[in-house]
């Protein structure tokens, strides 16, 4: 080998993991053997004075030795002092055309090779370096298992260089960035970080380096396309850069920013560094993931708490076929009478009532792709949508019960109600309606105070069995509680006292009950204000199996798991006037 070199080392080095994970193998870049490329300082492709010289390259067994000469340009002979010096002492390749075996590349071309302060792969390093015309032979090597030396065979002495002063040069730079006693460096930001931040920034960093990489394969050499650091035209190829991240870093203080620093060192396309005060922008990719403070979603529902009290309120009886009989002895035909004599005496007319009432189905029905279930990993999420079916159903069911499911009678998913009767429509017989008739210019106050009026008298006629229940709105039970008296003194500052001047065992608001309206026979628009009841008195019956059941199946089809939640039962009033209906009659003007 001609000994007209500058210097001579290793541009890169086989079996070695370079910080970008990938594994250069033996005779990767065989077809550079002999060839000259351009020595160019950390790769810059973009500025012609960054051309620094040529190297000539020797494809070894340990991998690409790098015969370097340094041409005449300021800059040129800028970078041999540095190298003289000893101030450079790493190597690095760009390369491009690249065909990979998972991480490790099994061929590529060296389009340069560069001048770093840190390489990537940490044995392409510097080995022999010619000063001022002696002429040292190629021999020099260099021990990786200990601490960096380098041993000259024909030396009487041995120059030796620790990678521990290396180390704590690094350091002194980083610290002499500091422009004042408070202002912080990138090393001492990373210094607050615990070891998982740290894991997570510099994976970030990783992944900055590795966002360009492209798996469309090449036509003629069905090759891996990977870009890291290229800006020129040849960005359709695979290419690699190594280039420290460590030196961006340590720069950025002195530069203003991560973002000039990455693009002094030819990163210009790596977007995440790119903020002076903290280092990494945007910042909150180092955040910790957010976490569910609840176990399951939460369900965005209305309140269902007065479910509980209607379904475990009603009478339950195992049969669902219902017959209600009844002997009307109220009239004056069924009084007994006085006998004078000589006279006939009558018989007594009982008047029978009979009313039936059968069964129908009430259902809810789900389906999930069976891939969702398995990929939902954070929790039980068939259990999850099984408890959100069974709360809907007897949210329904109990909506059907106190006033019906609202749906039109052509719909097909309407509930019947010759089978599950609403206790605010039923017969009169069964549910006495206290109408409550405002005047026009009435407030809300003034509607309150006569329909607590209208529930004490109307209970009078109440037949049920013990201490009913004032089913009734927030509206209604917040306008009742507002009530003053002449000296502005709430009348009911408790709905204990409301409860007691109502003469009923509790108050529930409902609401479903909100805003609904009907129209009598004599076409008023009559508007719910509650229902006084004691469920005892309604009954759901259901045969056997007929009870609230669920079911699963498979589609195969389709790949997807459904669910079914269903029951069938029928639900009536079984005492005549035992619920009152509280309506206010709308004022036609």
């Amino acid at each position: 080998m001609d000994k007209t070199y500058d210097f001579a080392g290793w541009a890169t080095r086989n079996n070695v993991r370079c910080a970008d994970g990938r594994t250069i193998l033996r005779n990767a870049f065989k077809e550079n053997d002999g060839q000259k490329v351009p020595l160019v300082w950390n790769h810059r492709h973009d500025d012609p004075y960054t051309v620094l010289g040529h190297a000539l390259l020797e494809n070894r067994d340990e991998g690409v030795y790098a015969y370097c000469k340094f041409n005449n340009t300021e800059s040129g002979q800028n970078a041999k002092e540095l190298v003289q010096h000893g101030d450079i002492t790493s190597l690095s390749i760009y390369a491009n055309r690249l065909q990979q075996d998972g991480g490790n590349v099994v061929h590529g071309v060296i389009r340069e090779v560069s001048l770093v302060l840190a390489g990537a792969n940490p044995k392409a390093v510097i080995a022999n370096v010619i000063q001022h015309g002696e002429e040292l032979n190629d021999e020099a090597q260099i021990y990786f298992d200990e601490p960096l030396v380098l041993e000259h065979a024909d030396e009487d002495t041995k120059e030796k260089t620790m990678v521990e002063d290396k180390k704590e040069e690094e350091k002194t730079m980083v610290d002499e960035k500091k422009t004042s006693e408070n202002e912080e460096t990138i090393a001492d930001v990373i210094a607050t970080f615990n070891e998982k931040q740290k894991k997570v920034f510099y994976a970030l960093i990783g992944q900055a380096l590795s966002e360009k990489e492209n798996n469309n394969e090449s036509e003629e050499d069905n090759s891996v396309k990977h870009n890291v650091f290229d800006r020129d035209d040849e960005n359709q190829e695979n290419v690699i850069s190594h280039a420290d991240l460590q030196e961006v870093l340590k720069d950025a203080k002195r530069l203003g920013s991560l973002r000039d620093s990455a693009i002094q060192h030819g990163l210009e396309d790596v977007q995440y560094l790119a903020h002076a005060d903290y280092g990494v922008d945007p910042v909150d990719y180092l955040y910790p993931d957010a976490r569910n403070v609840t176990a399951t979603p939460q369900m965005i529902r209305r309140d269902t708490a007065w479910v509980g009290k209607v379904m475990q309120g009603v009478h339950h009886t195992p049969f669902s076929r219902v017959k209600s009989l009844f002997a009307n002895i109220t009239g004056d035909e069924a009084r007994a009478r006085g006998y004078v004599k000589g006279n006939r005496k009558l018989e007594e007319v009982i008047t029978l009532l009979k009313r039936t009432t059968t069964a129908t189905t009430v259902y809810k029905k789900q389906k999930m792709d069976r891939d969702d279930i398995i990929d939902i990993t954070d929790f039980d999420v068939v259990a999850w949508l099984k408890g959100e079916m069974r709360g809907m159903l007897e949210e329904e069911i109990a909506r059907a019960i106190l006033v019906g499911d609202g749906r039109l009678s052509s719909s097909d998913d309407k509930i019947n109600e010759m089978n599950i009767r609403p206790i605010w429509t039923d017969d009169d017989l069964y549910t006495i309606k206290a109408a409550v008739t405002p005047a026009s210019n009435a407030t809300p106050e003034d509607t309150a105070k006569l329909m607590i009026k209208q529930i004490i008298k109307a209970r009078k006629d109440y037949k049920g069995s013990g201490n009913p229940t004032f089913f009734t709105t927030e509206d209604v039970l917040t306008d009742m509680l507002l009530i003053q008296d002449t000296t502005g003194r709430d009348i009911y500052d408790t709905e204990e006292k409301l409860r007691t001047k109502l003469r009923v065992k509790e108050i529930v608001t409902v609401p479903v009950m909100e805003g609904l309206t009907r129209t009598d026979g004599e076409s008023k628009t009559r508007k719910l204000a509650g229902i006084i009841v004691n469920l005892d008195d309604y009954n759901v019956g259901a045969d056997k199996g007929g009870a609230i059941n669920m079911f699963d199946d498979f589609d195969i089809d389709y790949n997807q798991e459904k669910y079914l939640i269903e029951t069938r039962c029928s639900g009536a009033m079984i005492k005549p006037y035992s619920a009152i209906a509280i309506e206010v009659v709308e004022s036609a003007g």
